[in-house]
């Protein structure tokens, strides 16, 4: 069953308003404010969206998961290298997303991101909104505007880098999602490559 227009809209704006909260307002802990967003957002479309409830699963999901998440880890390395390279901006942009997390334990960003934003992210950007977008336009247009609105809602950070990287993981989950059909190889996907690529391994 599709979720009406003004819901899918209502939701959407309300995601455009807590990463504004969370990237560009200043006050709070960073990772805390993405955390709350992202359980929101998540929460929300559980309600409206029972269906998301209990995603199908098959074995072979981990292996897309742990495969893709190093893919994209990968991807994201070579892309940081050529971007130091071309753009005089980048490193300090790069820094900056890092930065965000001083002062808060690593442990607990890596639990954060494995259990609250990497699973929450998929279902709302993914499973819902993807899902939604895709009942009403087709699959391609469906992946298309997903994947442009989960870049430009980081726009709230004034950081191109973000923004591009957003854009890239965005497309690279809605591409998978698009043509899988699944949500547990994303939030597999998701989960460890954040976890890895913001706590583990930074790329700086």
């Amino acid at each position: 069953m599709e979720v009406k227009n003004r819901v899918l809209a209502s939701l959407v704006a309300a995601a455009f308003v807590l990463w504004f909260i969370t990237f560009y307002v200043e006050a709070g802990n960073f990772w805390l404010k993405i955390g709350v967003s992202v359980f929101l957002l998540a929460s929300s479309v559980l309600v409206f969206k029972p269906s998301l409830r209990k995603p199908e699963w098959k074995n072979i999901d981990i292996l897309w998961g742990v495969g893709s998440a190093a893919v994209l880890y990968g991807v994201f390395w070579a892309g940081n290298e050529v971007c130091c390279l071309l753009f005089s901006f980048a490193p300090d942009q790069v820094g900056s997303i890092y930065d965000k997390g001083t002062g808060t334990p690593s442990w607990s960003i890596v639990l954060l991101l494995l259990l609250v934003t990497g699973p929450g992210e998929e279902i709302f950007w993914r499973g819902f909104l993807q899902g939604e977008l895709a009942a009403r336009w087709g699959g391609f247009w469906g992946f298309v505007v997903a994947a442009a609105l989960y870049a430009l809602v980081h726009v709230s950070s004034f950081n191109f880098m973000l923004i591009g990287a957003a854009g890239v993981a965005g497309g690279f989950w809605g591409l998978m999602y698009w043509r899988l059909g699944r949500l547990w190889p994303l939030i597999i996907s998701h989960s460890l490559w954040s976890a890895y690529i913001f706590a583990m391994a930074p790329i700086r």
